[in-house]
């Protein structure tokens, strides 16, 4: 995604224009702080393509990601801040 401070953006302000017609969005900044995006126009109420799911799996089939190895115990730090708000 492309950056343009103001100034920048108000001198070459069509040379943008063309790059967010062809899709391409662009950042405005403020010094170095993002203030706002212009993106290509898009009608509202274009309608969202709904299509079908690709197989009949069901939730229960869907495998989980393996447990997180942190070597903290979660049950002895939540019992932990439970006595501490007492």
């Amino acid at each position: 995604m492309k950056h343009a401070k103001i100034a920048e953006l108000k001198a070459r302000l069509s040379e943008y224009l063309r790059d967010v017609r062809k899709g391409h969005p662009l950042v405005v900044m403020d010094r170095n702080t993002p203030i706002a995006r212009v993106v290509p126009y898009a009608p509202e109420g274009e309608a969202l393509t709904v299509r079908r799911p690709l197989g009949k799996t069901s939730l229960q089939r869907v495998p989980l990601p393996p447990a997180l190895e942190t070597g903290v115990d979660a049950v002895e730090l939540l019992l932990e801040d439970r006595r501490a708000e007492r």
